[in-house]
């Protein structure tokens, strides 16, 4: 009996119950054509689904404790925004060839700029300076650099093959790289250097964990666990079923390609984005930095080595070269961002020129 009461009571649970509904919003309109109200719906679904994978994602951070929170999060997100990326690419063919690098270059300006701009925009207004650790953040930006330089960069240049794509010896060695550089940065992170990725205080010393909050049980933890991985299922897959209705609006509204991969970035880091603002409002802005550049080395390190794989059956093109413009914004993030976080110190005026980045890149996503 006691069971039963206690089974009915995680149920009624809105961030139980939301995630749930989502799958079945899911599952309903998943390879259907939907009408207006039924996308209405799967959206509002997608929202509620969002807002619980950020509960969940902070029940479990809180108990296993900084960086791993953050790094559960930012791998979660990614290996389902591959899943998304690669089943997009399967069904669409030729128009598709580029979908990867505009998604994972999204992802890279949104979350080193546009979630990295708000974060410290956040922390500052609150305690005046916003205060993180340079070591950390400053290596976290170092690794997105060269990840984002190897795969996004290099091949607008190589001569192996006409046009920005890789041979499949230059692939796959990229591929390699990526996954090398990306284990070695969550070994430093996670275990070496642990220290160097702790939320510090203004004073330059480590935070405390907050007191305020007693440990989730494991019971809980594991609970949490599970629904955040459904709960990010449904909202890459919820995403799916209205990524035609935010194609057809692309094309109808006559804006570039590019602008879906944009769209789909923006829906699958709607979760970081709320975690890693919600962090700086409680004055840990380096759990925030760590959800932003762990979010954008994720993306890279696992999505490039993902799409390598699945080239080998996939047909058509894969262009994964950036072209000028976009170089040029990468080129300019990774130089402000490199003097933002080399004092350890951010001010208003540091998250407001990354947002300035960040609205460039989006407006010239619209009209390039």
């Amino acid at each position: 009996m006691r069971t039963s009461i206690g089974i009915r009571s995680l149920v009624s649970q809105w961030t139980v119950a939301v995630p749930l509904l989502a799958v079945v919003a899911l599952v309903l309109s998943w390879g259907r054509t939907l009408p207006g109200f039924a996308v209405a719906l799967v959206a509002l679904c997608l929202a509620g689904a969002v807002l619980a994978a950020v509960h969940h994602a902070e029940v479990v951070a809180h108990r296993v404790g900084e960086p791993f929170g953050s790094l559960v999060l930012a791998v979660a997100v990614t290996v389902i925004e591959v899943a998304l990326i690669v089943t997009l690419m399967i069904d669409g063919g030729d128009k598709t060839a580029s979908l990867a690098r505009d998604t994972v270059f999204a992802a890279v300006m949104i979350t080193c700029n546009g979630i990295l701009g708000l974060c410290l925009l956040v922390g500052a207004v609150r305690s005046r300076v916003a205060v993180f650790n340079a070591e950390g953040t400053g290596t976290a930006l170092a690794t997105v650099a060269t990840l984002a330089t190897l795969t996004l960069v290099i091949p607008t240049f190589t001569t192996s093959k006409p046009g920005p794509e890789f041979s499949s010896a230059q692939l796959g060695f990229a591929a390699v790289a990526s996954l090398v550089l990306y284990g070695l940065f969550v070994a430093v992170q996670t275990v070496r250097h642990r220290d160097y990725f702790l939320p510090v205080t203004p004073e330059g010393g480590v935070q405390e964990e907050d007191s305020h909050a007693r440990l989730p049980t494991r019971r809980a933890t594991v609970l949490s666990l599970v629904m955040l991985i459904v709960a990010l299922i449904a909202v890459v897959g919820d995403a799916k079923a209205v990524s035609s209705t935010i194609e057809s609006g692309v094309a109808s509204a006559g804006l570039p390609q590019a602008v879906v991969g944009v769209v789909i970035a923006l829906l699958v880091l709607l979760p970081e984005t709320l975690a890693a603002v919600r962090a700086a409002r409680r004055e840990r802005v380096q759990t925030s930095l760590n959800l932003a550049l762990g979010s954008a080395i994720a993306s890279i390190g696992l999505t490039i080595p993902a799409i390598a794989l699945a080239s080998i059956w996939l047909s058509g093109p894969l262009v994964l070269g950036l072209g000028p413009i976009h170089m040029v914004l990468l080129a300019l993030t990774v130089v402000v961002g490199a003097l933002t976080v080399a004092p350890g110190r951010a001010t208003l005026l540091q998250g407001g020129v990354h947002l300035g980045i960040f609205a460039a890149f989006v407006f010239l996503a619209i009209s390039p």
